[in-house]
């Protein structure tokens, strides 16, 4: 039998961009047997939910695999509701989460999971990354563009972890890795990635760069300067905390 993998779609105000993506996901996913997913509304407001309600109901009728969606009361941020999704999940060998715009296409998730399993045991984290490496196409805006640029060097710099790319919207983690830091996570907005790696790192779980297609989908929720000061000043809590261990 494959590992098992659980994967969670996290959603803010994503009614006008999930639903093609998502029945592509289901079909794609379907083939490989063992995979679970559920889709985790993050406190949206009683209209959004409402459209999603109505956008996931036939979905899930059509694919057992995708499990009743998780509508949270709050919005948590993307990290509190990729947490929620997986702490549902108990028996899973692998943990992962895929942005709901449809950026990173269905055919890349699948490709992810079967390098995940290729491991023989669940051990090394697999993070996709926009590199654009390896006949891999990337297509950004400027903005998301220069974030992630400034993002890496604080995380290399801040951190001392080496890595291209930690925000992308595609990762694998061993399940029993993330049982061992869950209880020390505690960012849950868009700098939840960093802190999830530098947790997994510090844990003794590698992890591992995988280049990936993105195309990006018009309609985020980023703000460059808003979000940049943001990222930093959370960066520099985790180091803050990795210090005083």
């Amino acid at each position: 039998m494959p590992a098992a993998v659980h994967l969670v779609i996290p959603c803010y105000q994503e009614s006008g961009r999930i639903g093609p993506f998502l029945t592509e996901l289901c079909a794609v996913t379907q083939t490989l047997g063992g995979v679970t997913l559920r889709v985790v509304e993050d406190g949206s407001d009683a209209a959004e939910v409402a459209r999603m309600r109505e956008i996931l109901a036939p979905i899930c009728q059509q694919h057992a695999h995708l499990l009743a969606p998780l509508f949270l009361p709050d919005n948590l941020g993307k990290g509190g509701a990729v947490y929620a999704g997986w702490d549902l999940e108990k028996s899973a060998d692998w943990l992962g989460f895929v942005d709901a715009d449809g950026s990173c296409s269905a055919a890349e998730v699948a490709r992810l999971i079967g390098r995940a399993r290729r491991q023989e045991t669940p051990h090394t984290a697999l993070f996709a990354s926009r590199m654009g490496q390896f006949g891999r196409e990337v297509h950004r805006q400027w903005q998301r563009r220069l974030i992630g640029h400034v993002f890496g060097s604080l995380v290399a710099t801040l951190l001392h972890i080496r890595i291209h790319d930690s925000q992308c919207g595609l990762k694998f983690i061993p399940r029993s890795a993330y049982a061992r830091i869950a209880p020390s996570l505690r960012i849950h907005g868009f700098a939840f990635d960093v802190e999830l790696l530098a947790a997994l790192h510090d844990s003794g779980c590698p992890f591992e760069e995988i280049p990936i297609s993105w195309f990006e989908i018009p309609g985020g929720h980023v703000h460059l300067i808003r979000d940049s000061y943001r990222m930093a000043r959370d960066v520099l809590a985790i180091r803050r905390r990795r210090l005083t261990r």
